[in-house]
């Protein structure tokens, strides 16, 4: 058995930058073990399957240990691949996806994906929370799907080694650190050891929380983003009410073919 595999580079301009996600398209569903093992193997931080259906496209994200409720860059990824790889000329993508139906549409050189804005709450853990990302200051701290830590300066993101195994005992999904940019509105790093992703370059769907936040906090609501360590990606987000529309670009990279035994 062959199924396609596409490496793409998300929220990128150019290889080797933005956050590398892998996509197989699939004419039906393979066993949930199969598709785990298959981004086990691929090691990358999400792996996107999808399905074509009457009304668009069923999709699904795995990271190296678990499948997820939401992911943004490989979401970004599998509508690239749709698009450019396999020609489907329709100027909007529907996903059904286990966070409900998410839009993906053209948007010039860029792809801009409607989410579901997500809200945030105050969370009082601040103790363990700067034990884990070894930092003194925090300015606010939020908890929504993720940890939201609000600090007061850009660099000290830049310069964050938290210790995983204490950030695997917070609760959520994994814990963002943001801040106010210079040459960009929002600065961000987000790191996710209990799903098997210690460290995520971009992540569009830490931005459903963000982009409210940051919105209501700048007085406006369109803004760019930088996200990432070692290495980072672009984006921006425009908040529509309940909504965020995420957009940003995607680099090819590689195109293989996963070969399997018969199932």
């Amino acid at each position: 058995m062959n199924i396609d595999l596409y490496q793409v580079d998300a929220f990128a301009s150019k290889p080797f930058e933005g956050n590398p996600a892998a996509v197989c398209p699939l004419e039906a569903w393979l066993d949930d073990a199969l598709l785990q093992a298959i981004a086990t193997e691929s090691n990358l931080s999400e792996t996107a399957f999808f399905v074509q259906t009457e009304s668009g496209y069923h999709l699904r994200w795995f990271t190296p240990s678990v499948e997820v409720d939401l992911c943004g860059h490989a979401t970004l990824a599998a509508a690239w691949v749709i698009f450019n790889a396999l020609g489907d000329n329709a100027e909007t993508l529907h996903f059904e996806t286990r966070s409900g139906q998410l839009l993906v549409q053209r948007d010039g050189d860029e792809l801009a994906m409607d989410f579901p804005a997500k809200a945030t709450e105050p969370l009082t853990m601040v103790a363990e929370v700067k034990a884990a990302l070894g930092i003194n200051e925090i300015e606010e701290l939020l908890m929504s799907d993720d940890i939201v830590v609000v600090v007061n300066d850009a660099q000290l993101i830049e310069a964050l080694t938290p210790d995983m195994q204490q950030l695997k005992r917070l609760p959520g999904r994994g814990i963002v650190v943001t801040a106010k940019g210079s040459d960009v509105d929002i600065v961000s790093r987000w790191f996710g050891p209990k799903v098997g992703v210690e460290e995520d370059p971009v992540t569009g769907s830490a931005h459903t929380s963000l982009a409210p936040y940051w919105a209501k906090r700048l007085g406006k609501q369109q803004f760019t983003a930088r996200q990432g360590g070692a290495r980072k990606g672009a984006l921006s987000c425009v908040v529509e009410g309940e909504r965020v529309i995420i957009k940003g670009r995607v680099a090819p990279y590689m195109k293989g073919v996963i070969t399997l035994p018969p199932q």
